[in-house]
This record gives structure tokens, sequence and C-alpha cells, in this order.
């Protein structure tokens, strides 16, 4: 298994982003970005990525397939239901396929989350070390 700070530089190619900074949260089942203007239309979404969010950002829409639908308790302890996508993930030399929920994060140090089940069996997070995949690229 590769050893990750608890924070880390990804990529998400299919989605045009790079150097993304994002939190690796162990306390998080899942993987989240900042997103807005998350417009459903059938079994597709559409959702803005704000140039003024984060450098990385480009202000584009996106078009994707609804991977799921589901009911997600945030930080702050409410429930909601949440769109989720699927995107190619790369963090550090590896890519995987990520299921993603699209989420204001826009009150958050961080426009990404990355969840432990992305994590489970393929990395250790040493939570006193960050950006360790960037140095070693």
């Amino acid at each position: 298994m590769e050893i990750i700070g608890y924070i880390e530089a990804i990529d998400l190619p299919e989605l045009d982003l790079f150097g993304l900074d994002a939190k690796i949260d162990t306390g998080a089942d899942s993987c989240s970005i900042h997103c807005d203007e998350i417009v459903i239309q059938g079994n597709k979404v559409t959702f803005l990525l704000h140039g003024d969010s984060h450098s990385a950002y480009h202000g584009k829409k996106i078009t994707l397939p609804i991977a799921k639908r589901k009911k997600v308790k945030s930080s702050n302890g409410e429930s909601e239901e949440r769109i989720f996508i699927y995107s190619l993930l790369k963090l550090g030399c590896k890519s995987y396929q990520a299921e993603i929920s699209l989420s204001n994060r826009e009150n958050m140090r961080y426009p990404m989350l990355i969840g432990r089940r992305f994590m489970s069996h393929r990395y250790l997070v040493d939570v006193s070390r960050k950006f360790i995949t960037t140095k070693e690229v």
C-alpha cells in the first residue's frame, strides 16, 4: 500500500482538473467535490466548477451520467440527498475510478474530500504529513 498525507494534490482528468488540493478524510465514507448550479435532467447531471473557488477550477459546466443518489450525513450532522458521479481520480502515480458526490463545499478549506471507500486497500494515511505523493512524482 502507498503512504499518503492528510492533504494531497489530485487530478481528475475527465473533469479537466489538475493539481486540485484534496483533504484525505478517513472519517468520511465517500469522496466529495465542490460545485454549484447542480441541475438534474433525467439520468444526467450538469454542474459548474467555479473559476474563483480554486485555482485549478476552470469555470466550465460539466454534464455526466448520474452514478447514484444517496442520503449522506454531512460534517454538521445533517442528512441530505446527494448526486454521485464516476470519474477517474489520479493520486500519485496511480489512477482509479472514483464515486464522487457533488456538494457545495464553499465554506470548507479544500474543494475535494477523499473518503475511506476510495482509499481502502490502496493507501495508508500519515496524518503528520501532507503532499507526500507530489514530492515523489
